[in-house]
């Protein structure tokens, strides 16, 4: 089947993508420079910043249950106005418990709208078309996150309006979803496993999602009040992140092609290690306008691999008598949980030194590197096969997860090992 066959009955859904990730980039980075600039305190805003992701792990436990009662288009209006909502009173006036609360509720909706979008790109799509609509989906968020951060540098006197912007973006999804005609998916309830549970099944895979969510989290919610620290602008803090994730995108396809012939455990040590590296250079060099646009392209490079490399970790070591959506869908719950606690650690370690956000990504990293060397090696003939994930994922994404064809991942592992 054409790509062009693929991609244009499921356009509407994209497009929803696109505006939904262009909002999600913008504000996520905003608020600390906001917060940053009113001299809040970096606690506080750890804390704020925190609340959107404990409004993700809760949205990926209670949302399931309103959207299968209510129907897809409903609930993604329902959850598109309280988003919108929630980014009006931001701009009403500043208070540290309510701005807490508009944060869980955005995130709680945020991701609400992601397992309704992902659940009907899974209802859309077959066997042979999964793994192209899923490298599509990664691509359209990446690239849409990244033009996010062009807001940023909106003029000073418009800045007040940036939550309004935010709001339109959304709006602009509920238009396409409204007058979609693609056909509601049924969603299937599901348990998370235990964490004692998930990692006595997949240890290294659950390590490395819950640090990459610390990182990945940590990163977009403190390294714009960490670059401001060092005295810079918010236009380098926008071109900064710009470049980071696009290096997050780029790395997704080679860091896919080296694990699946080499194998997950080398590459999240190498790709934790190169992390490590970088993080330190941090420390040293960031001052430099030119090192920090390079090591923010590095970060991207490594950082925004490491969950995907845990996904095909567990895929590779899991037995057909295990449920890999289950345990997936555990993964990308650890995952959320190292998100939450990220800002919350980074806030209070910014308060006493500026540099704690890349001393605690440079021991994690290094920690992880030194440990998935001492997981054993899975065969070269029992690898699954490296799929690109979206740098922030609801919990229906492992449904979409190519992997769950035994097909699939035959004819993959073929293409690379013959």
């Amino acid at each position: 089947m054409s790509l062009k066959k693929i991609v244009f009955p499921i356009s509407s859904l994209f497009f929803a993508i696109g505006f939904l990730a262009i909002g999600y980039g913008m504000i996520l980075t905003f608020v600390g420079v906001y917060l940053k600039e009113l001299e809040v305190s970096n606690t506080v805003i750890g804390i704020i910043n925190a609340s959107f992701f404990l409004g993700a792990v809760l949205s990926s436990i209670f949302s399931q249950k309103f959207i299968s009662t209510v129907g897809h288009i409903r609930s993604f209006a329902a959850f598109a106005a309280l988003m919108v909502i929630t980014f009006l009173m931001h701009s009403l006036f500043f208070n540290e418990v309510l701005w807490a609360i508009l944060r869980l509720l955005s995130g709680f909706s945020f991701y609400a709208l992601l397992i309704i979008l992902e659940s009907w790109l899974n209802e859309k799509s077959s066997e042979e078309s999964r793994g192209r609509i899923l490298a599509i989906y990664t691509i359209v968020f990446y690239l849409a996150t990244a033009l996010g951060q062009l807001f940023l540098n909106i003029d000073d006197h418009f800045k007040e309006y940036i939550f309004t912007i935010g709001s339109t973006l959304v709006l602009f999804s509920v238009i396409f979803i409204s007058l979609t005609k693609i056909k509601e998916p049924i969603l299937e309830p599901f348990e998370k496993l235990s964490f004692p549970k998930i990692f006595s099944i997949v240890p290294l895979a659950t390590v490395t999602s819950f640090i990459s969510g610390f990182l990945v989290g940590g990163f977009f919610s403190m390294a714009p009040v960490y670059i401001l620290m060092q005295g810079s602008s918010v236009e380098l803090v926008s071109k900064f992140m710009i470049v980071s994730i696009i290096g997050g995108l780029i790395s997704q396809w080679p860091v896919g092609i080296l694990s699946d012939r080499f194998g997950r455990r080398k590459l999240i040590s190498i790709t934790s290690f190169l992390s490590a590296v970088t993080s330190f250079l941090f420390i040293l060099y960031a001052n430099e306008e030119i090192y920090l646009y390079t090591l923010g392209f590095c970060l991207g490079l490594s950082v925004f691999t490491l969950y995907p490399l845990a996904v095909a970790r567990a895929n590779d070591v899991v037995d057909e008598n295990k449920d890999i959506v289950e345990i997936s869908r555990s993964l990308l719950f650890t995952y959320g949980i190292g998100s939450f606690l990220a800002p919350l650690i980074i806030g209070v370690g910014l308060s006493l030194t500026p540099n704690f956000l890349f001393i605690s990504f440079f021991i994690l990293c290094l920690i992880l590197s030194i440990y998935a060397l001492t997981q054993e090696r899975v065969k070269d003939k029992d690898l699954s096969v490296f799929v690109n994930i979206p740098v922030t994922s609801g919990a229906e994404l492992p449904q979409l997860d190519p992997r769950q064809d035994e097909e699939y991942a035959h004819d993959s592992n073929n293409s690379y090992f013959q």
